[in-house]
């Protein structure tokens, strides 16, 4: 074990995180070294250098932990053990030490607000109402009816409330029935939580990236969600069928409580330097929780799903970060455009059409922008979202509300590595099918492509490293009509224009009065600039320093 801080020591500054790009690793999907379908943590440390060579700052590393896999590892077990289907806690070391070698930070995400309902406290919890965990999980006794205390819903369908005959109480679950929810009211649940985030940071994680992190309290009154009106029932990951969305959801999470203990966690964080955080944040009003959230104080990053819709216009992107920046002016966000949990950006923003010119353009567009970025495996190469027949899905929330809702398996599919069969992945039956068309844009053939997405995206974040506009600048922008998104990054050391055309038709438009000069951005379609007319081909892109 690392004592605190000693391998970041080594590495660059404490603020390493701001402007940063963060790839995001799905450990089962990554690369399977072990033959049984799933990707494990030896196949990350034997894919690092390929991580390297895309001139990312840091990983992020989906949930690895002993869990029995209800929902892919965000159903913990146990916090401090590696799952046996992804290796060992040694296998582990072994990344975070090449990845530092690399120069690459690691994160890691915690899943603080609940558990797996095999995790050793809440089987101890269930058992009856005076252990000593009886209180450590969110118990309720049934309404005289025999009832559910009140109309709580779960993001995966139907009601967030289990009956326990053990103990004759209703527990909580906002996610799945084996995911109870932890009483953070409980200060003790507080101090174990903390307890555990410091094991990992002991043996020198650099971040976390923290699941769901406003879900971590709840009304002790369990007063009832007001209904939410037909019109208003949409959100992130479920469409106006699931009932979850018939609610305002203002009682089951994101409560005031909340924030004293974010700033307990940015206390621990805080005594390991360069240790950063990065919350996930969903609430009805998420860029205000985020505003609320992220500070000296509280968390480092914050990121909402904001940009993981189906809205790609240029009024809807320059809305979404216009607001955040004035609602969180001293904040810094952390930008995505895909994730595991929703449809692939080339796919959602572009029809499913497999578009060369627009998955550079959206690498460009999320890396623009004023914050840090998150960009999930397999952005790099173009990947599409892929159809997954009902007999083969896996995910739980897919299965439920099919066909209407997909679920997530869709984004999740195995990387492609080379065109072999199963894309290299795996010598044995993948947990999902790799599509044909991904094996198509394979990184073996993308590697040999200079043309390629990926080497597209590989010479545009190593450019990208080197404008201080891009990477901490301030972000103001012009009144550019559809479907031109235009803005100014400023730093005390560069000043720069950007415009995207987010159609695929070219465009022109005459700036307001301004002198700039045009730059050459690899890796992306470059428009022209001739006195002050901006001329965008189709996904276009220019870059200017004025």
């Amino acid at each position: 074990m690392r004592a605190a801080g000693n391998s970041r020591d080594r590495m660059d500054n404490n603020r390493w995180w701001r402007g940063a790009v963060i790839y995001q690793i799905y450990p089962r999907s990554f690369l399977d070294t072990d033959g049984d379908g799933v990707g494990d943590l030896p196949g990350i440390l034997d894919r690092l250098d390929y991580v390297a060579s895309l001139g990312v700052d840091a990983i992020w590393i989906s949930p690895f932990f002993k869990s029995p896999m209800a929902d892919f590892g965000y159903d913990i077990a146990d916090y401090r053990a590696v799952d046996p289907l992804f290796g060992t806690l040694e296998d582990f070391d072994r990344v975070l030490a090449k990845a530092h070698a690399l120069g690459i930070r690691v994160m890691i995400d915690q899943v603080l607000s609940h558990t797996s309902i095999e995790h050793d406290w809440f089987t101890e919890s269930r058992q009856s109402r005076d252990n000593s965990k009886h209180d450590w999980y969110v118990w309720a006794d049934a309404r005289p009816d025999g009832t559910p205390p009140n109309n709580w819903l779960s993001i995966f369908g139907g009601v967030a409330w289990r009956w326990e005959p053990r103990r004759g109480q209703y527990f909580l679950h906002n996610f799945l029935a084996s995911q109870p929810d932890l009483n953070f009211h409980n200060p003790d649940v507080q101090a174990a939580t903390l307890d555990n985030v410091k094991f990992w940071l002991d043996r020198g994680v650099d971040g976390l990236r923290l699941d769901a992190i406003n879900f971590c309290f709840h009304d002790t009154q369990l007063r009832d969600n007001p209904p939410k009106p037909e019109a208003l029932r949409t959100g992130r990951g479920f469409s106006a069928d699931n009932p979850y969305a018939f609610q305002y959801h203002w009682f089951n999470n994101t409560q005031p409580e909340n924030l004293p203990f974010l700033e307990r966690l940015r206390a621990l964080l805080d005594r390991y330097p360069g240790a950063t955080s990065l919350g996930e944040i969903s609430s009805e009003d998420s860029l205000a929780t985020m505003a609320e959230y992220v500070g000296e104080q509280r968390l480092h990053m914050g990121y909402s799903f904001e940009l993981l819709t189906d809205d790609k216009s240029a009024g809807y992107i320059r809305k979404t970060v216009e607001t955040l920046e004035t609602r969180m002016p001293h904040g810094w966000p952390c930008w995505a455009i895909s994730n595991h949990d929703v449809v692939r950006a080339v796919s959602r923003w572009g029809n499913g059409v497999d578009d060369a010119e627009h998955a550079r353009q959206l690498i460009a567009l999320v890396s623009s922008l004023r914050g840090s970025v998150c960009l999930y495996q397999g952005e790099e190469l173009g990947l599409t979202e892929a159809e997954v027949a009902f007999e083969d899905l896996q995910d739980p929330y897919g299965i439920a509300f099919w066909p209407n809702f997909k679920g997530r398996d869709g984004c999740r599919t195995p990387m492609p590595w080379s065109d072999a069969t199963h894309g290299g992945f795996t010598e044995d039956k993948p947990w999902l099918p790799v599509p044909d068309a991904h094996r198509t844009i394979n990184v073996a053939a993308q590697d040999a492509d200079a043309g390629s997405v990926l080497n597209g995206a590989r010479a545009f974040l190593q450019w990208r490293k080197q404008q201080p506009a891009l990477v901490h600048g301030s972000i103001a922008f012009l009144d550019a009509p559809e479907p031109i998104l235009c803005f100014e990054r400023r730093d005390a050391a560069q000043s720069m224009l950007v415009a995207f055309n987010l159609s695929d038709a070219q465009v022109e438009w005459t700036l307001p009065q301004r002198a700039a000069t045009p730059m050459q951005a690899p890796g992306t379609t470059t428009g022209a600039l001739r006195d002050g007319r901006l001329v965008l081909p189709p996904r276009g892109v220019v870059y200017a320093t004025f």
